[in-house]
């Protein structure tokens, strides 16, 4: 008999469910090949505790349990269910390549730029020097968004067909749109538009949200 996977998430999000949190990503990527999948919610207290970080020694979400593996970091959790599963990876060795390429660009070329975008506009805006860093931070940001949207082009996926790396790069251009970097780039705009139309994005976020609605108007740690 075969287990469903476990993610753990927010038992309420910073965002308030509008899809930043990073179990969203995993939960796309499980609709996307139609793998059920169970959601233990932890709280930020429970998420510092022996339990947890016995599964995620950084103390953060989203974990993977499935059976004796355990996994951290979404973009291991990520892959690992497109090796598993059809659907987010290409048959051909370098499509497939390729798409592992795009799934790391987006983590580790695309979104370090906008957390620093919003380290400096969020928890740095009282410092003495942050008039003087933000301008430099945002061009930064908008470098990689004007490489990514010359690469982009007219295409409708970074590679092909929609793979683990558009639903990785997506994931980061979300964090953009509250910026409101995102909008002086509208192909990359359209683009993840396109992501967030796909059914399996809107059933990920649908449960997401889910969990950070307002249940007879209070919340879920209130």
């Amino acid at each position: 008999m075969t287990t469903k996977p476990t993610i753990t998430a927010f038992q309420r999000s910073p965002d308030g469910g509008i899809g930043l949190a990073r179990d969203t990503r995993v939960r796309w990527a499980l609709e996307e090949v139609g793998q059920p999948y169970d959601v233990r919610l932890v709280t930020f207290e429970a998420m510092k505790q022996p339990a947890h970080l016995a599964l995620h020694p950084f103390g953060q979400i989203p974990t993977y349990e499935d059976g004796s593996l355990v996994l951290f970091e979404t973009g291991a959790i990520v892959l690992h269910i497109a090796e598993r599963h059809a659907g987010l990876l290409p048959a051909d060795p370098n499509a497939r390549a390729r798409a592992i390429m795009w799934t790391l660009a987006a983590l580790n070329t695309v979104e370090p730029t906008v957390l620093d975008l919003t380290a400096a506009r969020i928890f740095e805006a009282d410092r003495p020097w942050a008039e003087e860093r933000l301008p430099l931070v945002e061009d930064r940001a908008r470098v990689r968004l004007t490489q990514l949207s010359d690469q982009l082009g007219g295409s409708r996926w970074l590679d092909g067909d929609f793979s683990a790396g558009d639903l990785m790069m997506v994931s980061v251009l979300l964090r953009f749109r509250v910026t409101g970097l995102l909008d002086e780039f509208p192909a990359l705009s359209a683009y993840v538009a396109r992501g967030e139309n796909r059914p399996a994005y809107r059933r990920a976020f649908a449960a997401q949200l889910a969990i950070n609605a307002p249940s007879n108007g209070k919340d879920r740690l209130g």
